[in-house]
């Protein structure tokens, strides 16, 4: 694992080199409750598919990267999509990556893609939200149930540490504040210039298919994939097929990938 220093803070990442020339950089970022560590085999097998550099990141307070001094706001994503995600690419010298996003991952390459849009080449997002659904709390709340009866806390753990309970409880008790219920980028999305690709599973316990609907409508030239069996993190559920269609999303941003 590596570490920079990105606004002030130590974040860990990790670096997988390009096997073949011409390649773009592709950026991964993690879920509400994820990390670097929590992508598992999958950055390995997207390199190979690719050809392409992959680099996986923890946000501040995930995994073993340094966590912010202040709690949580209700835009706590625009935060990471308006700074801290231009500052890490400035810090790691990217130019035009392709940003590969799950669930608040997702969002927040959005969100970076709608406020930049010169700087991505691409942006492909599985289980994103762009505004806050029902379905979306009732899988919260569900969350908060088994963290309260399960070994979930014990489970998160071994990925964030001691900042476990922090990392929880600022994802659940953010989403599930009568503030957040009016969090909503739909309005953004048009800003987005660069070609973008949306998964969504049909059984994603987290949300409807308006999420990616939403963004078919409001961004030119989108392309969805909706997969069955399917829940709210394709990359597991349905690795091979998310990892073919990603293979030729890149191939036809750049031309070169494999």
């Amino acid at each position: 694992m590596k570490h920079l220093v990105v606004a002030g803070l130590r974040l860990e990442y990790r670096d997988y080199p390009a096997t073949a020339a011409g390649r773009p950089t592709l950026l991964l970022l993690h879920e509400g409750l994820g990390c670097v560590a929590m992508w598992r085999h999958f950055p390995d097998k997207l390199a190979a598919a690719t050809g392409c550099r992959v680099i996986v990141w923890s946000r501040a307070g995930y995994g073993g990267s340094e966590a912010y001094g202040e709690p949580r706001t209700v835009r706590y994503m625009h935060r990471e999509g308006e700074e801290m995600l231009p500052a890490l690419l400035a810090a790691l010298h990217i130019e035009r990556p392709v940003l590969i996003g799950h669930s608040d991952g997702g969002s927040i390459a959005l969100i970076f893609a709608a406020a930049f849009p010169d700087l991505p080449l691409g942006v492909a997002v599985m289980a994103p939200h762009e505004f806050v659904e029902e379905e979306t709390l009732a899988g919260i709340r569900a969350a908060r149930a088994a963290w309260q009866t399960t070994d979930l806390p014990q489970k998160l753990a071994r990925y964030h540490h001691a900042q476990a309970g922090r990392v929880f409880s600022d994802w659940n008790d953010t989403w599930l504040s009568p503030a957040f219920r009016d969090w909503n980028i739909a309005a953004c999305l048009p800003k987005i210039r660069c070609p973008v690709l949306a998964i969504q599973g049909e059984d994603d316990e987290y949300a409807t298919m308006r999420q990616i609907d939403t963004i078919a409508e409001q961004v030119s030239g989108a392309q969805l994939l909706k997969l069955a069996r399917c829940g709210h993190s394709p990359q597991r559920d349905q690795e091979s097929a998310v990892l073919e269609a990603l293979a030729a999303f890149i191939s036809r941003l750049s031309g070169s990938c494999r």
